[in-house]
């Protein structure tokens, strides 16, 4: 099995969803971005000035050397009133950029107050375990590495680590917030436009930090509600014959150890839920994107596509590989 590389990844990362803080798709990155604009224009000015005057000072110099007169002349009144313009320069750019940070941290308290659906986000070496609360029994529903967003609604994310420190980041919806073990850290997103984007642990959590990303949806509240309320339901038992022995193997085997798919004998909790996998994007945490191919590499080899990972190689059968693979599939 042959590693992922470079470019491959770079594909990955595009198939996955925009990534980009500078093309806003929530309210708390469109805050950050403006003050992100503003410092910009603030500092380029700044910098702008400090050339000029730079060339200025130089160019005074050389004509000073020219004809004799001291570099510095005591009494020249310039050099003060130039002390006395610089001062009050900087003194209002840092007064501007003080009161946006003071707006933009307000605005984004203030939608704390607005959220209206908690979501728990747990970082793993390397993946996402999420859970979400079902409104018509009070339970949380568990998924991972594929966040669903409804627009237009205030969402707070509840982050947590059950090993070391990561940091969670979406950077079309919001900044980033770290996750740290022990403790619980708030985040509160607001998207404003629908689509796909692309999440991504931003600290550096190990030998696959690079991989841990996550594919972020952000949807109608319509279709938010039907993919909840789908992801409520405990796994179809298939009629099919191969997908019969494919549920068989993972129920009974080592896969059942590790991960969960209600409905089913498979109540591990060490990897994520299962329940579902088919109607995801990508597997590993966005290292491969989601084929019954992809499904099958990994499982026999996840060392040869993401090293250090903690799943342990599966030998199967090309038969019970191909029944698992197109059963897994199946959970949509």
């Amino acid at each position: 099995m042959r590693r992922v590389g470079p470019i491959a990844l770079l594909m990955l990362a595009g198939c996955a969803g925009v990534q980009s803080p500078l093309n806003p798709a929530g309210e708390q990155a469109q805050d950050l971005t403006s003050l992100l604009t503003l410092m910009s224009w603030v500092c380029g000015i700044m910098y702008v000035l400090v050339l000029g005057f730079l060339g200025i000072s130089l160019w005074r110099s050389r004509v000073r050397r020219a004809s004799d007169a001291p570099v510095v002349d005591p009494a020249d009144k310039g050099l003060g009133r130039s002390l006395i313009a610089w001062g009050g320069i900087i003194t209002i750019g840092l007064t501007v950029l003080i009161v946006a940070s003071f707006f933009v941290d307000r605005s984004l308290a203030a939608a704390r107050a607005r959220a209206a659906l908690e979501v728990r986000v747990t970082g793993h070496q390397w993946w996402w375990r999420l859970q979400y609360r079902d409104p018509a029994s009070g339970a949380w529903i568990e998924t991972a590495n594929e966040l669903h967003l409804p627009v237009g609604r205030t969402i707070r994310v509840a982050l947590g680590s059950a090993d070391v420190i990561h940091s969670f980041w979406v950077p079309n919806v919001a900044g980033k917030m770290d996750v740290i073990p022990g403790r619980i850290n708030l985040i509160d997103l607001t998207p404003h436009r629908t689509g796909w984007f692309r999440g991504q642990c931003a600290e550096f959590c190990g030998l696959q930090h690079a991989h841990m990303a996550f594919d972020v949806k952000v949807e109608s509240q319509a279709a938010f509600d039907t993919w909840l309320a789908g992801q409520a339901r405990a796994a179809a038992t298939p009629r099919d014959a191969v997908l019969q022995r494919g549920m068989q193997i993972v129920g009974g085997g080592q896969c059942a150890a590790c991960h969960v798919v209600r409905g089913t004998s498979a109540t591990g909790r060490a990897g994520p839920d299962l329940t579902h996998v088919g109607a995801r994007r990508s597997i590993a945490a966005g290292t491969l994107p989601f084929s019954r191919g992809a499904l099958q590499g990994w499982i026999a080899q996840p060392q040869a596509l993401k090293p250090g990972t903690m799943m342990p190689p599966v030998a199967l059968e090309p038969g019970d590989a191909d029944a698992v693979a197109r059963y897994l599939e199946s959970l949509k």
